[in-house]
């Protein structure tokens, strides 16, 4: 059996779909007749939809753990520490 991994190793922002929804409502919602089909771009501005993508390579997140003084605060392991980057980045 192969394990799956994710093709582009990134972790997207999902804190906030609040304004993707909102994003869609303001589009259904528009009363006048939309002329052409890429004319729902003017409706909405895209730069209000956050889309934000966040990428640590491994060795980066390894570097970090060794010289950030706040991880030694909550007493993280480097296990621990190779788990949730691998979460975050690796596996789907």
């Amino acid at each position: 059996m192969t394990r799956s991994v994710k093709k582009t190793p990134v972790s997207k922002d999902q804190a906030n779909p609040w304004t993707k929804r909102q994003a869609s409502k303001s589009v259904r919602r528009y009363s006048r007749d939309i002329p052409y089909g890429k004319y729902y771009r003017k409706i909405y501005c895209s730069w209000n939809i956050s889309d934000w993508r966040f990428y640590t390579p491994y060795l980066q997140a390894v570097k970090e753990w060794e010289t950030t003084g706040s991880t030694w605060h909550r007493q993280i392991s480097f296990e621990e520490m190779a788990l949730s980057w691998a979460k975050s980045f690796k596996r789907k």
